[in-house]
């Protein structure tokens, strides 16, 4: 296997961009149920909205100029192409940060924290890698089977080696926050730190798969019972999404890679339920783009049928921890395993998309906690 890493640029064919305007333009849509809103799905009023933008005014080859603006590679590991964007601080005493996107999301995710980051106006600096998750955008196509968290931070390791970073740290949210942690359990000894967001929605979201949880919380105890409603509620109203691609992802792989409409609404349903400060309609359709064009969506959903049949949830890790938790209430501390000395911050609004939502926040929250670190 040949460990080149080579350049990349986004280059779009004019005949894929015409194809999707036409299909937008041919779509054919569900009738309309009176007095029904978002909680049966994405509202036609507001998809129609969304994929009007797409097809006539928003601007692919500007936003595709915008995303070249940032050097690009890709890479063979573990016979997948793994696609990264590597911005180099010009700081000598910049240190390595490895950020990690979730679903649904992409690279897109980070565009308004990649200069912060790298050439801040005080305070630390990094070098940040920022790859594709296997399976998305353009670490595609999916070579195999078996592409679980795991595996992607095996991934990671082997390619922060081939950059030659001896020391580096991680961050991530979502899934990106669960391959960063594995990351820093896999790689202990070049790891400085591990960073990651999350919100009270995510935490109980997430609790739903731990098992025993729900049973050592009080139903007369407010925080708990907060709690346990907000997994009652993710596991009957919130999770279709998830059920869907944990076990059939071909099956909806079919429409997914097929229809515009419903790669739209799969990822437009998640950010609005998932965030509460307003996020440009641009960057989000940006990443929408990028599932539409490489048809990530499909192989996507194979890596989240991945780890849903998977035993390996990885170890805790041994380095340092940081969390920064937006749109904070009194219930995350409860959810979230943080060690005692943990980095902790807690931001007033914000959600799941904080690189999106709040990139001014998040990226001093992340100086904070790896200033000291080395």
């Amino acid at each position: 296997m040949s460990e080149q890493i080579r350049p990349f640029r986004i280059e779009i064919e004019q005949s894929d961009l015409d194809y999707l305007y036409d299909r937008l333009s041919t779509a054919r849509w569900p009738g309309v149920l009176p007095g029904v809103g978002w909680e049966r799905g994405v509202p036609p009023a507001r998809l129609r909205e969304l994929a009007d933008h797409w097809g006539k005014r928003y601007d692919w080859r500007a936003q595709e100029a915008n995303l070249n603006r940032y050097p690009q590679f890709t890479t063979e590991i573990d016979n997948q192409r793994i696609h990264f964007v590597h911005v180099r601080s010009d700081r000598p005493d910049a240190r390595p940060l490895l950020i990690t996107h979730g679903f649904p999301s992409s690279v897109a995710e980070f565009l308004h924290l990649f200069e912060p980051l790298a050439n801040p106006a005080d305070g630390p600096a990094f070098h940040v890698v920022a790859p594709s998750l296997p399976g998305y955008a353009f670490s595609t196509p999916l070579s195999a089977t078996g592409w679980t968290m795991g595996r992607t931070a095996r991934a990671w390791v082997e390619l922060m080696r081939r950059l030659g970073y001896e020391r580096y740290g991680v961050h991530g949210g979502d899934i990106g926050g669960g391959v960063s942690g594995m990351v820093a359990a896999l790689d202990g000894d070049h790891v400085t730190g591990l960073h990651v967001v999350t919100d009270p929605l995510t935490a109980a979201n997430v609790a739903t798969f731990m098992p025993g949880l729900a049973d050592r919380l009080d139903e007369n105890n407010p925080v708990d019972k907060l709690i346990l409603d907000r997994m009652r509620e993710f596991t009957t109203e919130g999770s279709g999404y998830l059920a869907i691609q944990n076990s059939r992802p071909q099956t909806i792989g079919y429409g997914l890679a097929d229809s515009p409409l419903l790669q739209l609404a799969w990822i437009a349903e998640k950010f609005e339920a998932w965030t509460d400060l307003p996020i440009d309609r641009d960057q989000l359709l940006t990443t929408v783009s990028l599932y539409w064009f490489t048809s990530s969506g499909a192989s996507a959903a194979h890596t989240l049928y991945e780890q849903a049949h998977s035993t390996d949830w990885g170890a805790p890790p041994a380095v340092p921890q940081g969390f920064a938790v937006f749109g904070a209430d009194e219930t995350v501390r409860k959810l979230v395993p943080a060690p005692p000395d943990a980095h902790w911050t807690e931001f007033d609004r914000g959600l799941h998309f904080p690189a999106m939502e709040a990139p001014a926040l998040l990226a001093a929250d992340l100086q904070a906690f790896f200033g000291p670190l080395r």
